[in-house]
């Protein structure tokens, strides 16, 4: 069955065309992955499929009785109500109904009439599965993650992890018919991305997902919608059969261009040497007239565009690199969240950091990049290694600070680079013309990353220290940090929620446990594997 429908659908917002005349079906049991650059349109899509935003032209129709589910990105809007009560607003009627059956029950006058009232409310109560409710909530919440002991917690007592969890839930609670889904992975560690993808998989009704998580599209998906070319285009199959297929297809219209410029040229050729040839003119005419008739078909002009990130060590690594020795920390709450780490470094190392504990991470990160001392433990970096650190939080390099993009980068570098080395060096980086001059505190979250990267390219270092480098990114960029990272030469030790980075960049994986660490050699899937059969048993 259509749960929605797309019928001539154009849509301009702020005086730019996005898409027009769009023709679309979404049905049941599918799950379509919503992709395009950044700006090409895909939040503004989900809007107006939610009645948030009005087409230019066209219509969607959705049945009335068809019940629609949106993760909500406010992270404050539901900061009064607890966390029970705020998963539950996902099905609005049942909370509704359950708002005006406490009402009821609390009157000290309760009517006859209330009394039917409360009955008709039971039985809507019954069929929407309300006694099953709380018992929905914590399965979803600890599906996600958190301990079940938060559901009656406010929810402004939660964290920013949490609260993305707790939001998530809502939109995924008491089986909707549709659920719409902008960058759900965003913040989840990788343990509630798995756990994620398992969910939706099962999923009966309709799902659309927008997302960069390029092994979290190819897990769930069915369909790919590509937004592109201010066209929107539906694909059966998953990102991976869609990337190989689009690249398949640019592969052979440029073969097919190739071969008309052969054909254009020979014909070019044929003419001006005949001519002037009188009994050759005949020919000469007839192969002009094909010649007019001949055009090499250009390939359209993409909105997507890949940054070049690139990293260039300065010097050879010795033969050690980092030893951390029994490193101790504690968060500002006294509660531990480094213990007992103890690991060492070889030239060769390409390390993803994994846990469930976000905050202890970057704990160990600041420690390496020294910009925090550990409490216990001693760590020694080796004489020849030279480092740069992504910090998971880049406000502290942009906030108050009314450079333009070009005077920023001026900073990190030698008096030696000029402007036109630091134009060609931004335009890389997509900045290109007056964007050079766009003051860095009014930048989008992918633009700070992209300057980042831009300055940790700048240094020539041999190790490189990320926290959770990809967020904000699209996925043309997160596609470069990705090749960038497993072409790298030097150390590499990262953290990121993009299993298709993990399993193609490290070859080592260490995971921060409660007690210390796991260290294992491989693959981040080999990983997974020793794992799983280690709980099997």
């Amino acid at each position: 069955m259509d749960t929605i429908q797309v019928t001539n659908l154009s849509m301009q917002f702020g005086g730019q065309l996005l898409f027009k005349d769009a023709e679309l079906k979404f049905t049941d049991g599918n799950c379509y992955g919503i992709i395009g650059a950044n700006g090409a349109g895909k939040s503004t899509f989900l809007r107006m499929l939610c009645g948030e935003l009005e087409p230019t032209k066209g219509e969607i129709i959705i049945p009335k009785e068809t019940r629609m589910s949106v993760l909500k990105q406010d992270h404050f809007a539901f900061d009064e109500f607890t966390v029970l009560d705020t998963v539950i607003m996902g099905n609005k009627r049942l909370y509704d109904i359950m708002q005006e059956k406490d009402a009821l029950y609390a009157k000290e006058d309760f009517s006859d009439a209330d009394g039917d009232r409360a009955a008709e409310l039971e039985g809507e109560f019954a069929e929407l599965n309300g006694w099953e409710a709380e018992s929905e909530v914590s399965k979803l919440i600890q599906g996600l993650g958190l301990d079940e002991g938060l559901l009656y917690m406010q929810m402004s007592e939660l964290d920013g992890s949490q609260k993305v969890k707790v939001l998530l839930a809502q939109a995924l609670f008491g089986s909707p018919d549709i659920i719409l889904l902008d960058e759900p992975t965003n913040h989840l560690d990788i343990f509630a991305v798995r756990w994620l993808e398992e969910f939706l998989t099962d999923y009966p009704g309709t799902v659309l997902v927008v997302s960069h998580d390029r092994h979290f599209l190819n897990n769930v998906c069915t369909h790919i919608v590509d937004f592109d070319y201010g066209k929107v285009k539906m694909y059966v199959g998953n990102y991976e059969f869609w990337y190989e297929s689009s690249q398949l297809m640019q592969r052979l219209i440029k073969q097919q261009n190739k071969k008309v410029e052969e054909k254009i040229k020979e014909l070019q050729e044929f003419i001006s040497r005949f001519s002037a040839n009188k009994s050759k003119s005949k020919q000469a005419t007839s192969r002009r007239k094909l010649l007019d008739k001949l055009t090499v078909e250009e390939l359209p002009a993409s909105s997507r565009k890949y940054p070049y990130i690139g990293f260039e060590p300065d010097r050879e690594l010795g033969k050690e690199i980092l030893r951390m020795d029994g490193i101790c920390k504690n968060g500002e709450d006294g509660e531990p969240l480094l213990k007992n780490i103890t690991f060492t470094l070889g030239r060769t190392d390409k390390v993803a950091i994994i846990g469930h504990s976000e905050q202890a991470i970057t704990a160990l990160f600041q420690i390496m990049a020294e910009q925090c001392e550990p409490d216990a433990g001693t760590m020694k970096w080796g004489v020849s290694t030279s480092r740069s650190y992504f910090p998971k939080d880049n406000s502290a390099f942009f906030d108050g600070c009314e450079l333009s993009i070009v005077d920023w980068m001026r900073q990190y570098t030698t008096g030696e680079d000029t402007d036109t080395f630091l134009r060609g060096f931004l335009g890389k980086m997509l900045f290109s013309g007056d964007d050079i001059y766009k003051r860095v505190d009014v930048l989008s979250g992918g633009e700070k990353v992209r300057c980042m990267f831009s300055r940790m390219m700048l240094f020539g270092s041999n190790v490189l220290l990320l926290d959770q480098p990809t967020n904000h990114l699209d996925l043309e960029s997160i596609t470069a940090v990705n090749n960038a990272l497993r072409d790298f030469k030097g150390v590499v030790i990262f953290t990121t929620h993009d299993h298709e980075i993990m399993q193609t960049a490290a070859n080592r994986i260490i995971e921060i446990t409660e007690d210390g660490c796991i260290d294992k050699v491989g693959t981040y899937e080999e990983y997974l594997e020793w794992k799983a059969s280690r709980e099997a048993k």
